[in-house]
């Protein structure tokens, strides 16, 4: 059932992982983009906000500065500065890859449908400025039961989105049920919960719980043909990675794309279609039974409003940091 490369091939496990796996690098470093080659690039805003710090970038951030001018306040114009410094930054990494960037929407409007469409339309608009089209781009926010629903209504415009903070099978079968075109499961993050709560220090590889979580998923997609990407995330570990082995995609740091670089230890496929599936039955959830299921699952809820909190943390520093650099 799994097919391994050959020891004798002198292939990195990251070239072995990329015959198996589409590879995202998760990073808004364009140098590690251009040196890891990874087919598509995500960011978030704790990336965006390390990229904007970095003297490279000061020469991007003015221009963004100057070119949100128009803007009717100052709140206002700091909005639209960190909208066009994301997208101009998506339009770098688009140079570099082949593939797709995703780009997220403001944390604050995790809970709210109708905001959320409506930035989407913004980002799509600044991405056609510059050439790009709506195939090329991911809008990326939180699989809240409102940010599904967004993301069900961007989809049917032909605007592809990316469901993220994404940490239980309820959330998974309410992206599908909407059509959405790819998650992102949170691996590490999962791990990093159940360890604090039973306090160990490790698990053996196959019973981690975020390892353990993506291929439930990974099953549940495949057995009913449902056509959402499944992208794996947040990493602790090069073995969490390689556990994936097989999965849509993979969103990894530029850190352990380097691990995955530098070892040529052969790399078993560890998902397949091929597979024989524990049967799932297909759930069709409405807006109370996702909210049921959410509130019985501590780990995600925690988790999901945790990252919301962190990611819009995230966007405060670069707030706090634009207002004392630009003026």
């Amino acid at each position: 059932m799994a097919d391994t490369i050959s020891p004798a091939t002198p292939a990195s496990q990251l070239d072995q992982l990329r015959q198996m796996t589409v590879v995202v690098a998760d990073t808004g470093d364009l140098a590690a983009i251009r040196r890891l080659r990874p087919q598509d690039a995500t960011t978030n805003p704790s990336l965006i906000t390390a990229a904007a710090s970095h003297p490279d970038n000061r020469q991007l951030i003015e221009q963004a500065w100057q070119d949100a001018a128009g803007a009717m306040d100052a709140e206002a114009r700091l909005n639209r500065t960190i909208d066009l410094l994301t997208v101009q930054l998506g339009v770098q990494i688009l140079e570099l890859i082949s593939g797709r960037v995703s780009t997220e929407v403001d944390a604050h409007l995790s809970h709210d449908t109708q905001a959320t469409i409506r930035k989407a339309h913004e980002l799509i608009a600044l991405y056609d400025q510059y050439g790009i089209s709506p195939e090329r781009v991911l809008i990326k926010m939180a699989a809240t039961w409102e940010g599904i629903e967004a993301a069900r209504l961007l989809e049917a415009e032909g605007i592809h989105c990316n469901l993220t903070l994404l940490f239980g099978l309820h959330q998974a079968q309410a992206c599908a049920d909407a059509g959405v075109t790819l998650i992102s499961p949170f691996v590490g993050r999962i791990l990093d919960w159940y360890k604090k709560r039973d306090g160990v220090d490790r698990y053996p590889i196959d019973d981690d719980p975020g390892v353990k979580s993506v291929r439930a998923i990974y099953h549940y997609f495949k057995q009913h043909q449902i056509q959402t990407e499944i992208m794996g995330a947040s990493f602790r570990s090069k073995a969490q990675v390689l556990a994936l082995a097989g999965c849509d995609l993979l969103t990894i740091s530029p850190a352990l794309l380097d691990e995955l670089q530098a070892s040529h230890e052969p790399v078993s496929r560890v998902l397949s279609t091929d597979q024989a599936f524990t049967p799932m039955d297909r759930q069709q959830l409405d807006r109370n039974a996702f909210g049921q299921l959410h509130q019985n699952d501590p780990m995600s809820s925690d988790l999901l409003e945790g990252g919301i909190a962190g990611f819009i943390e995230a966007r405060e520093k670069l707030v706090g940091w634009l207002q004392t650099n630009l003026h």
